[in-house]
């Protein structure tokens, strides 16, 4: 007979894969490169996404601006023709001043979702490419922040010129949405895309305060006098006004060679190639300025406020995100911080004063 432990809970921890009993294999995203295949992958991504993450972090965003609404307030001083029954007592008893209760409505939450399809991206070492996470990120963050008028658009960079999808809501438009990224032509090679005019098209126009997602794998030549990535100015503009997801995507190879002897190095976004020995010296050399360009990634990432996520090719990716969330969430709600065995976690959180929580499902 099984021993059943905690009940519905654990069984959704089971199911996602983040218990510490022996569950499934790890999950990676189905492949979309096969078009004769690409509707039996979205529909197995869909119906993958729906099993894990259903029931876990449903939640609502807070408004931007006070008014009517359900989700409790500032309370303020009581002034003449005020509604006496938004009076709030326990606050009126302690300072012997009347005050009464502000409200907070509910509004629509607008996503928008920055995906990279640039060359690096058409790579994978493991059971999918890069570019399948991108769908699959992009999935997530439409299923979870779907519903209640919600919109959700996209801003492609795969060439010169970011292609923009606007943001609608419905179940009809995540599959236009997901088949479109999924059926992006591959950029030749020495194509670089354009991340940061991408992140750009996120100002102009100016939009309301939403959501901002940056799927990408932020790989790219870094200034060495500056130490600032190209995009970062973007990325701190849309910052300033949106809450702002990094999405970073990886696959093992971007981190480390493996020993293989004599081995064809390509830049897919220059067309550069290179002939190499894999030595232990050109391993750990690789392995070195492959770390020390990640940190500086992180650092610009913080910079510019926003919470970072790792997602890997070798790794459960829906389980990464819902350590993620579930970690943010115990952190919004006083459960103290994400420990050391959250994969993902970057700096960076909610924002101040009226700055809507609206990181996907999780309530303030």
């Amino acid at each position: 007979m099984p021993l059943r432990r905690g009940g519905r809970r654990a069984d959704r921890l089971d199911a996602a894969g983040l218990s510490g009993a022996a569950g499934p294999v790890p999950a990676l995203p189905p492949s979309t490169a096969d078009p004769a295949r690409l509707d039996a992958a979205l529909t197995t991504l869909e119906l993958s996404v729906r099993r894990r993450l259903d029931g876990l972090l449903q939640g609502n965003h807070l408004g931007l601006v006070p008014g009517p609404g359900t989700e409790p307030g500032d309370a303020r001083p009581y002034h003449p023709g005020d509604d006496v029954r938004r009076m709030d007592w326990s606050v009126t008893a302690r300072t012997t001043e009347a005050h009464i209760r502000q409200t907070v409505a509910d509004r629509e939450l607008e996503t928008w979702v920055v995906a990279d399809l640039s060359a690096s991206l058409d790579f994978g070492t493991t059971g999918c490419e890069k570019r399948d996470l991108v769908v699959a990120a992009t999935a997530a963050v439409g299923h979870l922040t779907r519903g209640g008028g919600n919109r959700l658009g996209a801003v492609v960079a795969s060439g010169p010129e970011p292609v923009r999808y606007p943001a609608r809501g419905g179940q009809a438009h995540l599959q236009h949405l997901l088949r479109a990224l999924a059926t992006t032509p591959r950029a030749p090679a020495g194509q670089r895309g354009d991340l940061a005019g991408a992140i750009e098209q996120l100002r102009r126009p100016p939009r309301r305060r939403g959501l901002a997602v940056v799927v990408s794998d932020f790989l790219g030549d870094i200034p060495p006098d500056t130490g600032v990535p190209a995009w970062e100015r973007a990325l701190r503009g849309v910052g300033a006004r949106h809450d702002l997801l990094a999405v970073e995507v990886l696959d093992p190879r971007d981190l480390e060679l493996p020993a293989v002897g004599l081995a064809t190095l390509v830049d897919p976004e220059t067309g550069r190639t290179r002939e190499v020995a894999t030595t232990p010296a050109l391993r750990r050399a690789f392995a070195a300025k492959a770390a020390e360009h990640r940190e500086l990634v992180a650092r610009a990432l913080r910079r510019s406020g926003a919470a970072q996520l790792t997602l890997r090719t070798d790794r459960d990716w829906i389980a990464d995100v819902l350590r993620f969330v579930l970690g943010r969430k115990r952190g919004w709600s006083g459960g103290g911080g994400t420990g050391a065995g959250s994969p993902g976690v970057g700096a960076g959180g909610p924002g101040a004063g009226s700055r809507p929580a609206v990181t996907p499902g999780v309530a303030r």
